[in-house]
């Protein structure tokens, strides 16, 4: 029987993991405090007899990745692995939450349950504490580096979080998974697939992954896994443009996640994503059209991106936070909070915020992502300021804000201010939004000379929806 976590127990998880805008603080080394990595050897060791306790069992399993590249691809490494240890495909189902959604709504644990599966391995999708996410019958395994101080009742918690450098979902479940290759349950059949060629596919969706939430100019230094043949035989910009196809499809108003999903089962190769007529084997008729989808919904969201880039920012009144506004139904708002956050330049400037009322169309919702303006780290990193003392924290900042207002806080619920110090955001009701903006808004900063300054002006959605400037007639404004 593995072990389960309560709600605390052993807190393996508080993540600081980033996106690509700000990968640089996810590559020194580890903490002094840390003696492993990814993770802690007993978390590992329950993961782990988590997946043979599954495989053995060869009971209905369920498979429940994030939609981006890391959590899918961490997905398709427990996936592999899985059945190369002997678990019949057949035996395994893939749940993709719906737009807008996470795992800990009622309505998703509800979807969840119908499969009827024994065991699931939910993988990249944050964690809260609260009820078990699937049934009383279900045992549940969660594969994570978001930051969280509680998780699920009844799960086996594997979190990478309190193991800086932290590692993604991806590399988190390669590590995970790649010992585990070669390890056959006793009924199950010689494996379709030999060792050496599941190994292979475990490094290049762990480096698919790891690009995804890093960039593909992240540095594969210890701890994380050499992956220099791996980069060396699918080349950087391979599996680059492999990761924007895979993300292209869940970003789109389709949110056609399974497309993704399929693309990344048919393949043999990240190149088989790109050159679809070099595929070797060829693809299959069903994965071709996979493919052929995930090239059409990247080209639209570019089209889209650039639609929503022309937006002008507004600034809160202490000078550290730009909100960008949109309204589109497609997930563009990381993107043009990725964008304007490497080129906005502002001496306070700290975080970049996108918000997209569109999203939820007709929901009365406004979906918001953050990310820590690059000017920021630049000038943390040219004053020599500590990472205690210098990092911006995205999570405190909002929840600072939000607790000048009382009773707002809660109001804005379990999706606010979720994900990572370096890359957050949430899904909060729109007047709940407003209301954070205003305070924001009304801040005040101290200049040098100690007097107060506040920017007072109109950034309603619908005065700024007037405004023609662009982003290259911001990009030089300091």
């Amino acid at each position: 029987m593995v072990s389960a976590s309560r709600k605390r127990a052993r807190p393996l998880s508080r993540s600081t993991s980033t996106s690509s805008a700000s990968a640089q603080s996810r590559e020194g080394p580890p903490s002094a405090l840390t003696k492993h990595w990814p993770a802690s050897p007993e978390a590992l060791g329950d993961a782990r007899a988590f997946l043979i306790e599954c495989v053995h069992a060869r009971l209905p399993t369920l498979l429940v990745p994030d939609k981006d590249a890391d959590g899918l691809c961490g997905g398709m490494i427990v996936y592999r692995t899985l059945i190369q240890m002997g678990l019949p495909p057949s035996l395994i189902s893939v749940h993709f939450v719906r737009k807008g959604s996470n795992v800990h709504e009622t309505e998703e644990g509800k979807a969840m349950q119908e499969y009827g599966a024994k065991y699931a391995v939910v993988i990249d999708q944050g964690s809260r504490g609260g009820p078990r996410l699937i049934g009383n019958d279900t045992k549940t395994l969660v594969v994570d580096h978001h930051w969280s101080e509680e998780f699920p009742e009844g799960a086996v918690v594997l979190s990478a979080a309190q193991f800086p450098p932290v590692a993604t979902s991806a590399t988190l479940a390669y590590t995970l998974c790649l010992p585990l290759l070669g390890t056959r349950a006793p009924s199950a059949s010689d494996a379709s697939v030999p060792v050496h060629e599941a190994r292979d596919q475990l490094e290049y969706l762990c480096a698919m992954g790891t690009m995804g939430d890093l960039g593909t100019t992240f540095r594969w230094e210890p701890p994380f896994p050499d992956m220099q043949a791996c980069l060396k035989r699918y080349t950087k910009k391979a599996l680059g443009d492999a990761v924007s196809l895979i993300n292209a499809p869940r970003r789109t108003a389709r949110f056609d996640v399974d497309s993704a999903w399929g693309a990344l089962l048919g393949i043999s190769s990240p190149k088989d994503l790109t050159a679809i007529t070099k595929a070797a084997p060829p693809l299959s008729e069903t994965s071709l059209q996979h493919v052929k989808r995930l090239h059409e919904a990247r080209a639209d969201m570019r089209v889209e991106a650039q639609r929503c880039s022309h937006s002008a920012p507004a600034f809160s009144g202490d000078g550290k936070v730009a909100l960008i506004r949109i309204s589109s139904q497609a997930q563009v708002h990381p993107l043009i909070a990725t964008k304007w956050a490497g080129t906005l330049k502002s001496s306070r400037l700290q975080v970049v915020m996108c918000a997209n009322s569109g999203y939820l169309e007709g929901q009365n919702m406004t979906n918001f992502s953050c990310r820590i303006a690059r000017c920021s780290l630049s000038r943390n990193h040219d004053s020599g300021e500590d990472a205690k003392g210098g990092e911006v924290d995205i999570i405190a900042l909002l929840k600072h804000y939000a607790a000048q207002v009382p009773g707002l806080r809660e109001s804005m619920g379990e999706n606010f201010a979720r994900g990572h110090k370096e890359a957050s955001g949430g899904i909060v009701r729109t007047e709940d939004f407003e209301g954070l903006w205003e305070v924001m808004l009304n801040s005040e900063s101290q200049d040098a000379e100690g007097s107060h300054k506040r920017r007072k002006v109109d950034y309603s959605s619908k005065n700024s929806s007037k405004q023609s400037n662009t982003l290259e007639g911001w990009v030089k404004r300091g």
